[in-house]
Formats: structure tokens, C-alpha cells, sequence
């Protein structure tokens, strides 16, 4: 990243933290043109393309490329490619995936300045060879072993702590962190080695242990090892986690991000609808054993109405960061405001996810099987205001239709209100009025 050492301060803290949450997700669930099938024996085509189109009435002072004004941009995102499977009868099934990903941004690039227009790139994003067990170790229930090698993601829990390595910085912070734009989608979501191994089935009993290895410079290219051991139930999932840092890149690491050598993290969460089903209760606590001790959490509690019309969930949730908590590889993934906490704020205006205290209200309707509608409430406040403070409001108002099972089409429009300014301690450039933001996503799926 090309922000100079001595003004890490303020810059360097926002990529810190907004490294780890960018809005890194929209992929559906893939449609497949089969290629092959017989028995176990299938081979697959996919091809998932998301496409973004954004404007921002303000800017952010994230990478001092941004001048006061607003901006519009463009994105597009498709990964293509194949999967498939083959059975070794008694002795289990193998499969894999081969997948290349092309990205691009046009225009201005992001509010931010993470892109700045103009990035395009072409690699491989998914190559991974996988076995599983089928009922070789009964005690394990079918699959109960599950071991895979090489380029791909992982997702523990609801991503509070590990979801991939989803940044997809652009050429803001100079060509050495350049991954080819299309931050917002942040289609690009594998790890670039890894060695997954799961125990267990689906319910009950399970783990996961896994090794893995960032290629993203942006994570310094993290490389870390992780032991997950849950218990799930149809009501209730109980879990403990434990993440060991191993290694980074020192000539990309920020102060921060070098602590991550030796990090001793520990975390457990909870789910639960309380034996009913229109409740819902989620909980993650975590600590993090480095140089700057640092602790973060959250609970969150949802009901959905269920008889009445469109089925409304409300939502509340309570989540703190203390000051030198380190995101790692969260990122988006139950849906707007997880964990990209306001598209605004959580994408573009501060780090969000260390060194604050958030409050969120949600409200969710459901008028048709196809189509979602959805507000969300933020109230961010940091905590500790000597360095920076990016505390401020912000609402989302959201629509996601899946008219058919290929197509998914998603308008937003969110309005943030910060405290401060840039100059005050705030990133907003030209003071510290609302902006209003809008963006629609379309993602397509073959």
C-alpha cells in the first residue's frame, strides 16, 4: 500500500480494519449447466456474474486520492469455470473445482478511493481437489470426513471472525495492491492455499481444522491455523474457536497487521431460537492474545411476525470493538449489515469494525416469495476518539428480487450523517453533511 509509514496514523487504521469487512459477497447460489453425470460421476459448468452500478454526493479521505464531490462508478465481476465429482465407490468421492475470475471497475472509481476507475484483471480463483469419506467411518455419519487442498474459501460460523479473504482492493493504494477493482462485489473470495480438514456431519458433533495462506497483499498475506469445534442441533448451535497467526509479508504488514505473528485468538459463540421458531438469538465473543490485547462482541436478537402480512423480523443487535481489535477475514455474509456494518460507513468512511461501538435496528418484509424488502438503522460511535473519530448515523433502505432462480437484482439507497469531518478527525470531504448513496446490483447465474 503506497500510504507513507509516518501517516499511517489515521489512513492506515481505516485500511486496517476496513481490509477485513469489505462488502466481499453477492454470490448466490451458482446455477450449473451439467456437462456429465453418471452415478457419483458429474462434471459441471458455472458461471456466476455480478454486475454494480454506485453514486456517492461525497467522498472519503481514506487514501488522499479523493477530492470534495461526488462520485459514480461502475463494476462487473464473473467467475466461470468447472466442478465436479468422482466416486470411488466404498472408498469415498473426490471432487474439485477449476474456476478463473474477471473483474473490472469504470468511472470514478469508489468514494474512497480503494479504486480509482480504470482496473481490470483476469486470474484463477478457485483450484481445489477435495476428498470425502461417504460411509467409511460410520461413527462419523455420512461424509464425516471431508479433506480439500488448495486454492479456496472457508466461512466459519457467520463470518464474524472468518469469511474468506473478500478484499478486493483497486489500484488506489498504488499497483503492488491492485487485485483488478470491483471492490464493492468482492468476487474474488479464496484464500490462495489452504488445507481444510472437516469432522463430522451436518448436525450434532463437528469440526473444522484448516491452514491458511492469504495471496491478497492488502492482508499482508496472512497466513494462519484454526481449530472450530461445534455442536449443532435444528434449535441451537454452540462453538469454540481458536485462530493461531503464523506469518505475514513484513514489507506489506501495517503495525497492526504484523501483530498477527503469534496471535492467539480465542472466540465462542452462540445461536438459538429459544425453542421457537419465529426467534431468533445470536451471540460471538472473542479475544485476541497479541502485543495490544484486544476484545470484541456481539448479541443480537430478531423476531419475525409471522402471521402477519409480508412476515416483518425485527431485528436488534449490539456489537463493540475494542481499540486494537483486529478484523482478520470478516466480511458480508447473512445479508446487509453482516459484517459490512452501513454500505456507506462500513465500505467507505471508517473502520467500523475495530475501536467502536455499534448499535443496529433492522426491519425486514417479505411480500412475495421473490422479493425481500429491508431497512437498516446504524448508530456508530468510536471508542476511543484520540487518533480519529468516524462516529456517525446511518439508515439503508434495500429491495432483493429473484424473479427467477438465474437472476438476482438488488436497489439500495442509504443516507449517512457523520460527526465529524475530514480535518476533525472524520474522513467526509467537504464537511459533515448527509450524503445520500445509491447503488443497484444485478447478479446472473448459469
Amino acid at each position: 500500500m503506497s500510504v507513507p509509514k509516518d501517516n499511517a496514523s489515521h489512513v492506515g487504521s481505516s485500511i486496517v480494519s476496513l481490509l477485513a469487512f469489505s462488502a466481499s459477497l453477492w454470490v448466490g447460489q451458482a446455477q450449473a449447466y451439467e456437462l456429465y453425470s453418471q452415478g457419483d460421476d458429474t462434471l459441471n459448468a458455472e458461471v456466476t456474474t455480478y454486475l454494480g452500478a454506485f453514486k456517492s454526493q461525497k467522498s472519503y479521505n481514506q487514501m488522499g486520492n479523493r477530492k470534495t464531490g461526488s462520485v459514480s462508478w461502475q463494476e462487473a465481476a464473473t467467475k466461470y469455470g468447472f466442478k465436479g465429482t468422482y466416486g470411488l465407490g466404498a472408498n469415498g468421492l473426490l471432487y474439485g473445482s477449476l474456476k478463473g475470475i474477471t473483474t473490472g471497475t469504470w468511472g470514478d472509481g469508489d468514494p474512497a478511493g480503494w479504486s480509482i476507475g480504470g482496473e481490470r484483471r483476469t486470474n484463477l480463483e478457485e483450484a481445489y481437489l477435495g476428498w470425502k469419506s461417504a460411509e467409511l467411518f460410520p461413527a462419523l455419519g455420512k461424509n464425516g470426513i471431508d479433506l480439500s487442498l488448495g486454492r479456496q474459501g472457508l466461512v466459519i460460523g457467520d463470518g464474524f471472525i472468518i469469511k474468506n479473504d473478500g478484499f478486493n482492493m483497486g489500484a488506489g493504494g498504488g499497483s503492488s495492491f491492485d487485485r483488478g477493482g470491483a471492490y464493492y462485489l468482492g468476487l474474488r473470495q479464496s484464500y490462495g492455499q489452504s488445507a481444510i480438514l472437516r469432522l463430522g456431519g451436518t448436525e450434532g458433533w463437528r469440526s473444522d481444522m484448516a491452514w491458511l495462506k492469504s495471496a491478497n497483499p492488502i492482508q499482508a498475506e496472512t497466513s494462519l491455523a484454526l481449530l472450530n469445534l461445534e455442536h449443532i442441533s435444528p434449535d441451537n448451535t454452540f462453538a469454540l474457536l481458536y485462530v493461531h497467526g503464523l506469518d505475514v509479508n513484513d514489507r506489506l504488514a501495517s503495525a497492526s497487521q504484523s501483530q498477527r505473528k503469534d496471535l492467539d485468538q480465542y472466540s465462542f459463540r452462540v445461536k438459538t431460537n429459544a425453542g421457537n421458531p419465529n426467534v431468533f438469538l445470536s451471540s460471538e465473543l472473542t479475544f485476541q492474545d497479541k502485543r495490544q490485547n484486544a476484545q470484541a462482541g456481539y448479541g443480537e436478537a430478531g423476531y419475525t411476525f409471522a402471521d402477519l402480512p409480508w412476515s416483518p423480523t425485527l431485528s436488534y443487535r449490539y456489537a463493540r470493538y475494542s481499540e486494537h481489535y483486529d478484523a482478520l477475514f470478516s466480511g458480508f455474509y447473512r445479508g446487509y449489515g453482516t459484517w459490512v456494518q452501513g454500505e456507506v460507513a462500513g465500505n467507505y468512511a471508517g473502520a467500523f469494525n475495530s475501536n467502536a461501538a455499534i448499535q443496529n435496528v433492522g426491519l425486514k418484509l417479505k411480500p412475495s416469495e421473490t422479493l425481500k424488502l429491508g431497512a437498516q438503522f446504524f448508530d456508530l460511535k468510536t471508542v476511543n476518539t484520540r487518533n480519529y473519530d468516524f462516529s456517525g448515523r446511518e439508515l439503508d433502505l434495500f429491495a432483493e428480487w429473484t424473479p427467477t432462480p438465474t437472476y438476482y437484482i438488488s436497489p439500495m439507497l442509504g443516507f449517512y450523517k457523520p460527526d465529524k469531518r475530514a480535518g476533525e478527525g472524520g474522513s467526509q470531504l467537504g464537511g459533515d453533511g448527509l450524503n445520500t448513496y445509491l447503488q443497484l446490483m444485478v447478479g446472473i447465474y448459469f
